[in-house]
């Protein structure tokens, strides 16, 4: 057998500026969100304030692992100050 060099080449050139953002590239992870809320609003937030925010506003939750034993157990609501700055962080990531 012997190699065969192709006749006809094409050349595409392909400016990536031009392509819009894809799914996977817009979505920060809970740990991305938590600095950037820390870095710019001097915050501390808990995944869970973040993923109810995240319902809030429609978006993608994963399932949680680590549920309440029992059904009456007290769940805290995500204050209004870091509901705000999870949502300037969630417009900073571009998934809203």
């Amino acid at each position: 057998m012997s190699r065969k060099n192709p006749d006809d080449r094409i050349e595409i050139d392909l400016n990536l500026d031009e392509l819009d953002i894809t799914a996977s590239e817009s979505k920060a992870t809970y740990e991305e969100i938590k600095d950037h809320v820390e870095n710019n609003h001097g915050l501390k937030v808990s995944s869970l304030y973040i993923s109810q925010v995240k319902r809030k506003l429609g978006l993608e939750v994963g399932q949680s692992y680590n549920l309440p034993k029992s059904e009456d157990a007290r769940v805290p609501n995500c204050p209004v100050e870091k509901e705000q700055a999870i949502t300037d962080a969630l417009k900073h990531f571009m998934m809203i």
